[in-house]
């Protein structure tokens, strides 16, 4: 699948994904470059990625905290893709919008894949940007449709032509970024008619299973609410229900829809999978392994008893709620 018309291209090595300075990292290995030629990824100016100093508890650039081999492995494992009734909401909007059909789909921050999966089912071509060269490996690593691609950059420096997107999407991502650097690209690139998709699972979670609900329910969230002692600052973001992201967003014609609800289908060995997978609990075993270890352990053992089963593959329901941010760029 040929990206070129849209990326912008300049001198070689120097490129989002192909070298540049990565903010003090090593320069990525052949298997973490981009799919498309380095040679094409940006025309016109070209920016260098450079260090900025960072403002305690506001970095200026993208927030890292998904970088290790071994975190980017347990997110791609245990993180679900975006629930249906956020799918129908999100495609909905742009069909009101007339933004279907699209010709170019991004998802920023896409991790290791999962919406950018779902948006490939639905559009000619999507390209999934993440600024950890192990999560877009992940990514990569994972079978995919022809008319996806994956980048190394930061969300606050894409390598697209101005105007040359059609959709902008994030999913459970945007809370990390520089939101005024962030804005100020998808203000570039997106094209007049086009849209923004911006959504997060909130930390509003319930399990469901027979008529023990309410007392698994009351596990997950004693364990959970362990975890998020160790939050990173930008979860506000989240606690607001991505409220100052939508007053970020650029463009008049926008709304915020913060109650949808969806039921993800998981096991036991899931709910904790995706518990290890959160960014809290990767400090939290920094901090304290054996006692992080002991946590989910403890945690997983009362859910078993409690729903009087010993296999760790045994069915539940487990319930998020989805904030979703949603805009159209004037004509």
């Amino acid at each position: 699948m040929d990206f070129t018309p849209w990326l912008r291209s300049g001198r070689a090595g120097r490129s989002c994904g192909a070298g540049g300075r990565y903010r003090g990292r090593r320069r990525p290995s052949p298997a973490f470059l981009p799919l498309c030629p380095c040679p094409e990824l940006r025309t016109g100016r070209q920016r260098e990625l450079r260090e900025v100093p960072a403002v305690p508890g506001y970095p200026s650039m993208t927030t890292q905290m998904f970088e290790g081999r071994g975190h980017a492995a347990v997110y791609q494992k245990y993180r679900f893709a975006p629930g249906k009734e956020l799918q129908q909401t999100i495609l909905a909007y742009l069909q009101e919008k007339k933004a279907i059909p699209a010709e170019l789909v991004v998802d920023v921050g896409c991790g290791s894949g999962q919406g950018t999966r779902f948006l490939a089912e639905h559009f000619k071509k999507v390209v999934g940007t993440d600024i950890s060269e192990a999560q877009i490996q992940e990514a990569k690593d994972t079978s995919s449709m022809p008319n996806v691609s994956y980048l190394v950059c930061p969300a606050e420096e894409l390598p697209f032509q101005d105007a040359s997107v059609d959709v902008l999407a994030s999913f459970t991502a945007a809370h990390w970024f520089d939101i005024e650097k962030f804005m100020r690209e998808a203000q570039r690139v997106v094209r007049p008619g086009g849209c923004v998709a911006i959504s997060t699972y909130t930390v509003d979670m319930s399990l469901r299973y027979g008529d023990c609900s309410e007392k698994l329910t009351k596990i997950f969230r004693e364990c959970w609410d362990q975890i998020l002692k160790y939050s990173h600052n930008r979860l506000k973001f989240v606690l607001e229900n991505y409220k100052e992201i939508f007053e970020a967003l650029p463009f008049p014609d926008k709304k915020r829809i913060t109650d949808i609800y969806d039921k993800i289908p998981m096991t036991v060995e899931g709910v904790v999978g995706y518990m290890e997978s959160a960014s809290p609990y990767q400090t939290f075993m920094k901090n304290d392994p054996e006692a992080a270890k002991s946590l989910l352990q403890e945690t997983e053992k009362r859910m078993l008893e409690t729903m009087g089963v010993s296999s760790r593959e045994t069915p539940v329901e487990f319930w998020v709620r989805h904030v979703c941010v949603l805009g159209c760029k004037g004509r």
